[in-house]
């Protein structure tokens, strides 16, 4: 055990091989995760494994739940932030604050619309908006039929072909309002 340098508290690891335990005692895993639950007691031991449940392990630890998962869920929040022993916002702002992580599941296809300097100014607002009214979601959502998931993008790279779409790494540039329908028809 080492102490905590802000609060002089004992860090003990919060989850070890007989179950939860840390400075609020031992906890049953069913307490906080629900039969509908994404992930199982075990696969959560699996993401944590490796690491001392320090607060230098959350974008680790984060990376880890979303190479395995896709995303970072409410759960996977709640679970993080209890290994970590830090608020669920704190590590939802942590997450949030990068753009590598996403909150919901992702579709099938990744549409990813640039809205830099160079997209904008050529029309790129007018490719989200149509992206947005014809699937039927905002940016950063995904559909219900898991077919498409949608991102801005700050920059692709592309500025001398702007207005950009990437789909599943496609690049598609000089793209139109009417090129952009064509364009998703040809996914799935």
């Amino acid at each position: 055990m080492n102490n905590d340098r802000k609060t002089g508290c004992s860090r003990r690891r919060f989850f070890s091989r007989d179950g939860f335990s840390g400075m609020w005692g031992n906890l049953d895993p069913a307490v906080i995760l629900r039969e509908e639950s994404l992930m199982s007691y075990e696969n959560y031991m699996d993401v944590f494994s490796g690491f001392k449940g320090e607060r230098g392990d959350l974008i680790p630890v984060l990376q880890r739940v979303q190479q395995k998962y896709g995303y970072v869920s409410e759960e996977s929040t709640r679970m993080i932030s209890r290994f970590l022993r830090m608020s669920e916002s704190q590590v939802f702002g942590v997450a949030s604050f990068y753009s590598q992580f996403r909150f919901a599941e992702p579709g099938r296809h990744s549409v990813r619309v640039c809205l830099g300097t160079a997209c904008h100014v050529r029309g790129g607002h007018a490719l989200a908006d149509t992206l947005q009214r014809q699937l039927g979601i905002r940016l950063g959502q995904t559909t219900a039929d898991k077919r498409f998931d949608t991102q801005r993008v700050a920059c692709l790279g592309c500025c001398a072909l702007a207005p950009v779409v990437q789909v599943d790494g496609d690049v598609h540039s000089r793209m139109t309002v009417i090129r952009l329908k064509h364009v998703l028809e040809e996914y799935d």
